[in-house]
């Protein structure tokens, strides 16, 4: 069993599968196929973290909190590189305040201060979770964590 399962209760690539069904919600409100404030919105928003719940509480790992941190960081690497691919598209060099720099150095900032907000957020997103995580790990009936043996 590899360090990251045992401490978190997933192995890598189940971790990447909890955090992808966030990124469809970086095209589509990218693109403006979604509208923010839909309710098709807010369940893109709030549906995979509650998923990453489910999961933490279903499996019990050892370190729920981490586990969903880590989770949302990943998420977090989604969003930035969907930012990055989408980026002509939908958020573009609109930075009026930085005017006064070249072409290149400008985007270089936008971007750069792009992909460190992606990464905030969705580590942040992770955060929350994991609070929710323990606390209803908690409240939850122990005999549902799995046994492990004498």
């Amino acid at each position: 069993m590899s360090a990251g399962r045992r401490t978190l209760g997933f192995s890598w690539p189940a971790l990447v599968a909890l955090a992808a069904p966030a990124a469809p919600r970086v095209a589509l409100h990218d693109l403006d196929v979604v509208p923010e404030g839909t309710v098709v919105a807010a369940l893109l928003a709030v549906g995979p973290p509650l998923c990453w719940v489910a999961a933490v509480l279903w499996r019990r790992p050892p370190r729920p909190f981490l586990t969903t941190v880590v989770i949302g960081a990943l998420y977090g690497v989604f969003l930035a590189v969907g930012h990055q691919v989408f980026w002509d598209s939908s958020l573009g060099m609109n930075a009026p305040g930085l005017a006064g720099l070249e072409p290149g150095a400008r985007e270089a900032l936008v971007r750069g201060a792009a992909v460190m907000s992606s990464l905030v957020t969705g580590t942040m997103v992770g955060v929350l979770a994991g609070g929710i995580a323990v606390l209803l790990s908690r409240v939850w009936p122990a005999s549902a964590r799995p046994t492990e043996p004498s």
